[in-house]
């Protein structure tokens, strides 16, 4: 992931389950929902009533994931720096699901 504040990326694992990786928000998430606009490539992340992330250039193979599901997986990542043995420590923040609307 760079290092760009509205910075993401998603995984999907074996079972064909997405998750998005972000770097954290200063507040805490409630409720989630994540707006699908799969003409567009793109979708809005609510965080909770005021914050919410725009995301775009979603990959088709995402996009074909997610039409499937329900929930999306999330997690907020701190912003780590390499240590002294060179590993990088950024550490998730916070970690939920949000309600998929297509």
């Amino acid at each position: 992931m760079n290092e760009t504040p509205d910075a993401f990326d998603f995984i999907i694992n074996d079972e064909d389950e997405v998750m998005l990786l972000l770097y954290a928000r200063e507040s805490e998430p409630k409720n989630a929902v994540i707006e699908i606009d799969g003409q567009n490539f793109s979708a809005v992340l609510h965080r909770n009533e005021i914050d919410a992330v725009a995301i775009d250039r979603i990959p088709d193979d995402v996009l074909d994931s997610l039409a499937d599901a329900d929930t999306l997986l999330v997690c907020e990542l701190t912003r780590g720096s390499a240590g002294k043995d060179g590993e990088d420590d950024t550490e998730i923040k916070y970690a939920y699901e949000a309600d998929i609307n297509l």
